[in-house]
């Protein structure tokens, strides 16, 4: 009997093609949505694991008055600012391996006609060492340059496009806010960063000239630490707050006025947001598979009132109600897995098609695919049972007598 109840419901299917298509319409979208925003969302935190992987797992951020990549605490923007001095002190720690300061300025830089906005960074050689971002061309920072507070300039490769179009920038004098600055190297092309911002749009300078010559004070933003290969960050951290606690005169019941951070931290957060993210997409998505659940109830119900007659003629030759109840049940299920079966097709390829526009890894995942399947199925046994029962209750006297 159960093999007879499939062969009639795809009999029934292939009778009315279009309004089988418009019934599982809404359970194909569900379920394509599904794993479309699942996967596209698994393949954005692939993005972030390997961008934030690319600036090393060693790497740690010191800030004043915040804690990691959080709000602020500690005084927030009142804390402190660092000095030259204490990069410097930081990296004669035994864990560190290089230690960079960074003093962060908005400027807009010129050349001839063209000009550009961005971010100049006052730093050291170091800088590009703990980002681990070689230069394509010219060369870093001499020790006396940084000493000196020269004006020189290594830029990133959107800086380059936009001010030298395809000539070479080496040797040519570009102007950072009112200061003449000669182009002594182009770093490597690095694309969109982890929260997608243009990482090649930035000029670098010695941190002296950006304090003295643009932003007219002494001040250090933060400090970029690489530790050693050998040391943990749990290590690395703690060695970095007790220097920076000392030197800073914080007490012993005093809490910090500044914050170490490494990339797991930043891994987390972005993980943490992306992760909500999806899920409150899949959530939006998930509604199209009830809404489809819905119009295979209300197609069934249909079904049952035009089969009226068919099913008084069914139970006068001796069909049961848990027969009837079969079939209408079962056909219920062959929409619901069809309309889920092609809506996997669906999602993948939008999917795909996502992955390749946004430029990020395509991850799909055979457990949401095999979890969206069994849902649609679901969704046909709930949203099926009660044209089914019905059908099954019918008199066999009053359906013989439907017209």
């Amino acid at each position: 009997m159960f093999w007879e109840s499939i062969t009639l419901a795809f009999t029934t299917i292939i009778r009315n093609k279009l309004r089988t298509f418009l019934t599982v319409l809404g359970v194909v979208i569900g379920v394509a949505a599904v794993i479309a925003m699942v996967t596209i969302g698994q393949g954005s935190s692939a993005q972030v694991n390997a961008s934030v992987s690319a600036l090393g797992t060693n790497v740690l951020t010191v800030r004043p008055g915040t804690r990691g990549f959080g709000p602020p605490v500690g005084g927030g923007a009142a804390a402190p600012r660092f000095s030259l001095k204490d990069a410097e002190v930081l990296a004669t720690l035994p864990e560190v391996g290089y230690a960079a300061p960074v003093v962060s300025s908005g400027q807009t830089v010129v050349f001839g006609n063209a000009n550009a906005a961005t971010q100049v960074y006052g730093t050291n050689n170091d800088y590009t060492r703990v980002q681990n971002w070689p230069l394509s061309a010219g060369r870093s920072f001499e020790p006396h340059e940084e000493t000196a507070g020269s004006a020189v300039c290594v830029i990133g490769q959107t800086v380059a496009s936009k001010l030298f179009d395809r000539s070479d920038p080496i040797g040519q004098i570009i102007r950072v806010k009112n200061v003449a600055c000669p182009v002594i190297g182009v770093l490597q092309a690095r694309g969109a960063g982890s929260f997608g911002q243009d990482q090649d749009d930035l000029v670098l300078m010695p941190a002296k000239t950006v304090q003295r010559r643009l932003e007219g004070n002494n001040n250090v933003d933060s400090i970029a630490v690489a530790l050693r290969k050998s040391v943990s960050s749990e290590d690395g951290i703690k060695a970095v707050s007790q220097v920076l606690r000392e030197r800073r005169r914080i007490g012993l019941t005093q809490t910090d006025n500044f914050s170490v951070s490494d990339m797991k931290e930043l891994a987390n957060m972005l993980g943490g947001v992306n992760a909500v993210l999806t899920g409150l997409l899949s959530s939006v998505a998930a509604v199209s598979l009830l809404v489809g659940g819905i119009g295979i109830m209300n197609i069934m119900l249909v079904s049952v009132t035009e089969r009226t007659r068919e099913i008084g003629i069914r139970l006068a030759v001796g069909a049961s109600a848990g027969q009837v109840l079969m079939q209408f049940l079962v056909e219920a299920v062959v929409l619901s897995l069809l309309g889920g079966a092609v809506g996997i097709g669906v999602g993948l390829a939008l999917a795909y098609g996502g992955s390749v526009f946004m430029a990020i890894p395509f991850a799909p995942s055979g457990a949401v695919v095999a979890l969206a399947f069994g849902f649609s199925a679901l969704v046909g046994v709930v949203f099926g049972y009660f044209p089914a029962r019905r059908a099954a209750r019918l008199d066999p006297i009053e359906a013989l007598r439907h017209q």
